[in-house]
């Protein structure tokens, strides 16, 4: 059961500066080296395109997948067992995940979710350093959980960590060989199984259809400080219409809908936070109608003079629309065959191209992203030119 981790974090953002190094002498001219960090704004497009291009490649190694997160999945093999080696197989895909999409990954194999993360840990820090670890064997294990600390081991965080440690568990072999039964009763049943996992059982499980998300938000810091109502308005409306598209996604509809907005809680000016509820009279994944109540609330959550951070939209009270019952006497607030309409639309021509006219067309609020590198994915007009 290997776990599958993106090791590179592609274009994430999370620079913070331009750093000039001393100039070099080479060939007797003068270079100078420059560090471009915090100068690229976050694609978001080509995020989604390679990790579902990943997700996509690996999952023909393997006759189940899982995918955790945006950049990692786990791989369920049960009884199948490949033709070569383990070390092999994970070094097969590695290859063709590099091959395809020039994507660094590391794989680490175990008999359970968990010691599978174990194995992904000391595929990146210990050995050659890799990426790749293969815990096939009770000694293998027992090396690894020996140099691990037991806050790196999935599932224990740092207050946990904490406590372990006052009881003498520093490194995750202890923690393994500590009794599950006791650490229930003093921590939780989630740690218990953690341990049970370290031991070989495996205890984690996913259903074979994610449970829909009981709660839908879309909120987004503004790229500039917000003073007017028209702005805030838009962007508002902005957020209702995702959090629309959200909820018609995983076929659900929303009776409560909660609007916010703040100022930034670290800068030294007024500080200023306020969120109302509405409340439709029949539940509702019709954009038009959550726009609608958007656009209403933004006069109530704006205050004049306030340099405002932040807003969000959340549907908080949420139905399956398979389980609506419908008022035969309410008069209906949504047209499903056109939200139909406007998602094939947007699915098949690209995110906003058609969508609420309230949500203004290019808005100052919107997050920076001025440096954006070339979309070579997912634009053709980014395609290279070649000139002959």
């Amino acid at each position: 059961m290997p776990t599958l981790k993106n090791r590179q974090r592609v274009g994430l953002g999370d620079f913070s500066g331009v750093r000039r190094q001393q100039p070099m002498r080479q060939n007797g001219c003068s270079l100078t080296r420059l560090f471009l960090a915090g100068i690229l704004s976050q694609l978001y497009e080509l995020y989604d395109y390679l990790s579902n291009k990943m997700m996509q490649v690996v999952g023909r190694y393997a006759p189940d997948q899982h995918i955790y997160s945006i950049d990692e999945c786990f791989l369920f093999f049960d009884s199948w067992r490949p033709a070569e080696s383990w070390r092999a197989y994970a070094m097969r895909i590695q290859s063709d995940v590099w091959q395809q999409l020039r994507l660094p990954v590391g794989v680490g194999l175990g008999a359970t979710p968990t010691l599978a993360k174990v194995a992904s840990f000391a595929g990146k820090k210990l050995g050659d350093k890799s990426g790749i670890a293969v815990l096939d064997t009770p000694e293998a294990c027992r090396h690894v959980l020996l140099q691990m600390d037991v806050q790196d081991v999935w599932g224990v965080g740092k207050r946990i960590a904490a406590r372990l440690r006052e009881q003498g568990i520093i490194n995750a072999w202890q923690l393994a060989q500590f009794d599950p039964k006791a650490l229930r009763k003093q921590f939780s049943v989630e740690l218990e199984r953690t341990v049970r996992e370290l031991n070989g059982t495996v205890c984690i499980k996913w259903d074979e259809e994610r449970a829909k998300k009981q709660q839908i938000y879309s909120t987004r810091a503004f790229g500039q400080p917000v003073t007017s109502e028209q702005f805030l308005r838009e962007s508002l409306c902005w957020h209702a219409e995702k959090v629309a598209e959200k909820l018609r996604r995983q076929q659900s509809k929303a009776w409560l809908l909660t609007l916010f907005t703040h100022a930034n809680p670290f800068a030294d000016t007024e500080q200023y936070h306020k969120a109302i509820q509405h409340r439709f009279a029949q539940p509702t994944n019709d954009t038009r109608a959550l726009v609608q109540a958007a656009s209403n609330a933004s006069h109530a959550l704006y205050k004049a003079n306030i340099k405002l951070h932040k807003c969000g939209v959340g549907a908080i009270e949420i139905i399956e629309t398979a389980h609506e019952q419908s008022d035969m006497f309410a008069e209906l607030a949504h047209n499903p065959r056109l939200m139909q309409c406007m998602d094939a639309i947007n699915s098949r021509y690209g995110s906003q191209t058609i969508g609420a006219a309230a949500k203004g067309i290019h808005p100052e609020w919107g997050m920076k992203r001025e440096h954006l590198s070339p979309q070579y994915t997912t634009n053709w007009r980014h395609l290279p030119k070649v000139v002959c």
